[in-house]
């Protein structure tokens, strides 16, 4: 299938989330029309004045149902998959969402001749343990057959303003006394900066990255799980007393707490904690990368403060130590 050269229409799935609100902007800004198909469209009205007048449409599509789906990528010039879920709710499973759905987006991009993106996670693995890692695996198996030229990133862990990981561990530790390390906090992150990966999307949608590569993005610093906790309570200037959690520990309390209102932890999660979650060396070899992209990633010290600062301990300003 030809794709279509200079995309004037993007269709992004995903793009009223987290990283999807970067990505939507940045491609506004390089003058494309947008289109945003997401699940509930009446909630994404936030997303329209991030472009001019008419550049940002909203429509309605559930990558559980192929028609939506088809109809989202319709006279698309370049599709953009950023789906993703941390855990399972009701009839959103990681099956169909992440494989599946993942799969059929693939299908849809190739069948209007349309340039895809497609945005994985490092982890992905088909024998992982974890339902989260082994369907983002089947995901990118499932884009591999349909669409053969699609560019697929890996982010490491993305942090940003609206981010679930530091902004949920600051405002524990604002409540709480100690601050959990599962599995003792050894994990390693590269922790990448969400704008950086908006623009590697950008770069993507504009051809500048080889069809059919995979890319893996990751920030300028590898850090333990620990060391992450620790940027983030100097930030916020408090100090925590840390808990190291065992995994088997961690697995039981996970069997519970995923049962809790937004889920605050599953056993996947605790699962896919067993394994470091930073760029391979593969990767790194062959400039399979931000930097390989002329893309310089940003530091937790340049973004951390920016949006950590409402978890501030009240009459703290002092700088920020050890950043």
């Amino acid at each position: 299938m030809t794709m279509k050269a200079n995309p004037r229409l993007v269709t992004v799935f995903g793009g009223s989330g987290f990283l999807g609100r970067h990505v939507v902007r940045a491609l506004a800004n390089k003058g494309l029309r947008v289109r945003v198909a997401c699940r509930r469209p009446d909630l994404a009205g936030h997303l329209q004045p991030l472009g001019n007048v008419g550049q940002i449409q909203l429509v309605q599509a559930n990558l559980r149902y192929r028609w939506s789906v088809d109809k989202a990528v319709e006279g698309a010039d370049c599709v953009v998959n950023l789906v993703g879920i941390l855990s399972e709710s009701g009839k959103q499973s990681f099956e169909s969402v992440q494989a599946r759905g993942a799969a059929w987006v693939a299908q849809a991009a190739e069948a209007a001749g349309a340039r895809l993106i497609h945005v994985s996670a490092i982890g992905a693995d088909k024998s992982s343990v974890a339902s989260y890692a082994r369907t983002k695996a089947s995901g990118e198996a499932g884009v591999h057959i349909a669409a053969p030229g699609a560019v697929i990133l890996r982010p490491s862990i993305i942090f940003g303003p609206e981010d679930d990981f530091f902004n949920r561990f600051a405002g524990m530790a604002r409540v709480s006394p100690v601050l959990p390390l599962i599995g003792g906090g050894q994990t390693l992150f590269q922790p990448v900066y969400v704008g950086d990966v908006a623009q590697a999307v950008v770069h993507g949608v504009e051809g500048q990255l080889k069809p059919g590569s995979v890319w893996e993005l990751g920030g300028p610093e590898t850090l333990t799980f620990r060391q992450c906790m620790e940027r983030m309570l100097d930030v916020v200037a408090r100090k925590r007393l840390f808990i190291r959690l065992p995994f088997a520990l961690s697995k039981a309390m996970a069997g519970v707490a995923q049962y809790a209102p937004g889920a605050p932890l599953t056993p996947g999660q605790v699962e896919m904690l067993k394994s470091d979650n930073v760029v391979s060396a593969a990767a790194e070899s062959e400039a399979r990368t931000l930097q390989g992209m002329n893309i310089t990633p940003q530091t937790l010290a340049a973004i951390l403060p920016g949006y950590l600062v409402r978890f501030r301990k009240h009459g703290q300003f002092e700088a920020n130590r050890g950043l």
